[in-house]
């Protein structure tokens, strides 16, 4: 995520603007008499214009985000089965409530505060922001928060359909208060990952800092990784595997939701990965919120073809569900270096996590023996956690394949690493945790019969 600075480059765009408001305004200006003292300075009102326009793409990015929220419910729900739809709905609804609340009175603190190890909190305060660019901090609260809700959400789907609604609450709490605002601090919040000032460890280590544009490692493989850890703790859902471990399909009521959630998803990235450039008014934010455009959408559907492809060689027809899948792998692989890549590189980062993802999906089912209904472990965590890396391989400053050397693909890999490993070792702590202290499984026969009646008193399909 880039902080929006103006820079000289800027200036162009605005000069002609400038000196033909310099021409309107010499005649007042010249003019004797009361009041001209008065006149707007025509160069504060093009900086205060450019400044609306940088305030107002970033809200607009952000309701873009927030709109993903959706597509995550609709494709939870669709992967899974109709009798815990309402289930899922609440949980995909709490995320955001409860995260937004939680993120305001705390979490942004630890997130943007000053400070090492986590920022200094600030509660339910946000004015110590100070605003780079002219943006005012209350919007930027507003961009992180479904940022934040977005890391979130990614944990209910692979811990779904087994999952107590109290415990989930809980968690939620330590995912928005703790987990994500910390690792967030030493990336976005100007924290050592992502500090290449002079003499900074990453600078003396690598030689360049750490680069997550938009979040494949700061959001989306932080949730993807606690996901992992909680549904191994959890436990498989009932009739998962036989007697003698070998898995079965549970297939989800819904494709048809699930494919609409994809379908939103992809449009609200839109907002996610363009989004972070966080500035619209001047004629390099334009090129690069194009770029991030194009380099998003490619990867979606190189990442959607190539699981296509692979699923139709391997299992004999195309899949739809990991063909949905493959597309959520790309957008999530290119959300790092969305910016910083080339289009032919886009391409080959979907396909690689496109073709990944499959794989992946199996070994995690079939191997590790870990219950993932919807697929986030691998979606999220391990293509995030690949399209950090080879972002370190394709980029076209510092890439290993275009000539930059070992430098950038090391501190991408660590980068990766550290952030993957907290998030992991803070869900297992949370996680268990709360199965020992309460217990995060319902009881077998709630479990079989359906978590709406007996977690919500509602059905979604009262039929």
């Amino acid at each position: 995520m880039k902080p929006y600075r103006p820079t000289a480059e800027g200036w162009p765009m605005l000069k002609p603007a400038l000196l033909i408001g310099a021409l309107m305004c010499a005649p007042a200006l010249m003019a004797e008499g009361p009041g001209t003292d008065n006149l707007p300075d025509p160069i504060e009102t093009m900086l205060q214009l450019e400044n609306g326009l940088n305030t107002v793409w970033m809200l607009l990015a952000a309701m873009l985000v927030f709109f993903m929220q959706p597509g995550f419910a609709l494709v939870e729900a669709g992967f899974t089965r109709t009798k815990n739809t309402a289930n899922i709905l609440m949980k995909n609804f709490v995320d955001f409530t409860l995260g937004a609340l939680l993120f305001w009175i705390i979490g942004f603190g630890f997130m943007f505060g000053a400070g090492g190890f986590l920022g200094m909190p600030h509660l339910c305060d946000y004015s110590f922001w100070s605003g780079d660019g002219g943006l005012p901090s209350a919007g930027f609260l507003v961009f992180q928060t479904v940022f934040c809700a977005t890391a979130a959400t990614i944990v209910s789907g692979a811990m779904a359909e087994r999952t107590k609604f109290s415990m989930y609450l809980v968690y939620t709490i330590a995912i928005s208060v703790l987990v994500y605002p910390i690792s967030g601090h030493w990336t976005w919040g100007g924290g050592w990952l992502m500090d290449d000032s002079e003499g900074s460890f990453m600078m003396r280590t690598f030689g360049t800092a750490f680069h997550d544009f938009a979040g494949s490692t700061v959001v989306h493989s932080v949730g993807g990784w606690i996901a992992l850890v909680g549904a191994a703790i959890l436990g498989p859902r009932i009739g998962k595997y036989a007697k003698d471990g070998k898995s079965k399909a549970i297939p989800g009521h819904n494709l048809t939701i699930a494919a609409l959630g994809v379908f939103i998803l992809w449009f609200g990235w839109f907002g996610f990965n363009p989004g972070s450039q966080l500035a619209a008014s001047t004629p390099d934010d334009q090129v690069a919120i194009s770029t991030v455009f194009l380099t998003t959408n490619l990867a979606a559907c190189a990442g959607g073809f190539m699981a296509l492809a692979v699923s139709w060689i391997k299992y004999g027809k195309p899949s739809l569900s990991l063909t949905l899948n493959g597309i959520l792998a790309g957008l999530v692989g290119i959300t790092a270096g969305c910016d910083a890549v080339d289009a032919w590189a886009a391409v080959c980062i979907g396909a690689i996590c496109g073709f990944v993802m499959i794989f992946s999906v199996e070994f995690i089912d079939r191997v590790l023996k870990v219950d993932d209904p919807v697929g986030a472990s691998s979606v999220h965590g391990v293509c995030g956690f690949l399209g950090t890396v080879l972002t370190g391989l394709f980029a076209t400053e510092g890439g290993l394949f275009l000539g930059g050397g070992w430098g950038m693909l090391w501190a991408q890999l660590f980068g990766a690493v550290v952030v993957g490993a907290w998030a992991a070792l803070m869900g297992f702590i949370i996680f268990t945790g709360l199965d020992k202290i309460h217990g995060l499984r319902v009881e077998h026969r709630i479990e079989e019969e359906g978590l709406d009646i007996y977690e919500h008193g509602e059905s979604a399909y009262n039929i």
